[in-house]
């Protein structure tokens, strides 16, 4: 068994995304294929953006990694122009987490 500081480990992407709330479902729907695209790309282990339910104008974000080289060849550019202009804020970050073993 291998001890904590040798255990493998993943990177998580978690936090939000603010939106205007009349604008939230339309910029959600602009994300779909996005989302397609992250779960299929190599060292993707979960990609979700999605309404939170008590604020009209959050996207909350969660990604799961195999790594940072992974996480990167995959952003490329980063999004769409589109996508860009309707963000008023983001509030995300990148944490290394070791991989549990169990599942």
């Amino acid at each position: 068994m291998e001890t904590p500081e040798h255990a493998p480990s993943e990177i998580v992407v978690t936090g939000h995304l603010a939106v205007a709330p009349a604008e939230r479902d339309r910029y959600l729907a602009g994300c779909a294929e996005v989302v397609r695209l992250a779960r299929a790309a190599p060292g993707c282990r979960d990609f979700a953006l999605g309404a939170d339910l008590v604020d009209p104008g959050r996207v909350n974000v969660l990604e799961r990694w195999a790594s940072r080289a992974e996480l990167a060849a995959f952003r490329g550019s980063g999004p769409s122009d589109d996508q860009q202009a309707a963000l008023l804020a983001v509030d995300v970050v990148e944490l290394e987490v070791p991989r549990s073993e169990a599942r």
